[in-house]
């Protein structure tokens, strides 16, 4: 696991350890709250990303709740496949206020909400969907195979969805054989130095678990790098950055569902 990984997943634990006082009555709670919302893909799909600051780009928003749900919300105008928020709080200035907000804002448009975050214990996963996600995103590499079974078994029973998310071959091997409700992401960042490993998509995507939809992410900056990513393989992209960078990010989530296969030269 990187340094920057590790600080992540200590500083999630402290999290973690907060809600245990909890815990006889969170999943109870989550479980009665309104049914999860499923991914659809389709031929291609889009995850916008709704993040106030990046470690490799710094701040690209004001971090309020009314500018998150305002950006959320013109994603799904561009036709979003699901919206991805982030939640860490020290490096990413995350909040559940904004997931459990762009949840209530996106719920009537049937677009699916997704907790973006470093999580390491299954009690996160409800803290999720009581906050009205319909999917979280898991880092295989930060999860050991015993813990991998119980995140994922949580989900499972909540109903919600689950991106897993690769950075290597290893990583994929352990992605594999997890069920339709398991989607698996390819990272192109490099957690050592947060630089963008451009040839990792084309390099991974012989071993992208059969049957399995796989979500290239991170360096999609264009219709034109989503285009190679399809090309490869990958049914959708996570894109967080270039669409909180973007003046019209309801054209930008477009250009970037609508964009057709490059050919091979």
């Amino acid at each position: 696991m990187s340094d920057f990984l590790a600080e992540m997943a200590a500083s999630s634990g402290v999290r973690a350890s907060a809600l245990a006082a909890g815990a006889g009555t969170l999943f109870t709670l989550a479980e009665r709250s309104a049914a999860p919302l499923p991914i659809v893909l389709g031929d291609f799909g889009v995850i916008a990303e709704i993040k106030p600051r990046a470690p490799s780009a710094g701040a690209l928003a004001s971090g309020d709740v009314a500018s998150a749900t305002a950006r959320a919300s013109a994603y799904a105008d561009g036709g979003a496949a699901c919206v991805s928020v982030l939640t860490e709080p020290s490096r990413f200035d995350g909040s559940l206020d904004h997931l459990a907000a762009v949840a209530r804002a996106l719920r009537p448009r049937a677009v699916p909400v997704m907790r973006k975050d470093f999580l390491v214990d299954p009690l996160q996963i409800a803290e999720a969907r009581l906050a009205g996600a319909s999917g979280v995103l898991l880092v295989a590499r930060m999860l050991d195979d015993a813990r991998l079974r119980e995140m994922l078994e949580a989900a499972r029973a909540l109903g919600m969805f689950v991106l897993l998310e690769a950075f290597d071959e290893d990583d994929l091997a352990r992605c594999r054989d997890h069920g339709p409700s398991v989607l698996v992401g390819v990272n192109s960042r490099d957690l050592r130095t947060l630089a963008i490993d451009r040839g990792r998509l084309a390099r991974l995507a012989a071993r992208l678990p059969a049957g399995a939809a796989a979500v290239a992410e991170s360096g999609i900056e264009s219709a034109a790098d989503a285009a190679d990513a399809r090309r490869a393989g990958y049914r959708g992209v996570l894109v967080g950055t270039a669409l909180m960078r973007a003046t019209d990010p309801a054209a930008s989530v477009r250009a970037l569902r609508d964009t057709e296969a490059t050919p091979c030269t």
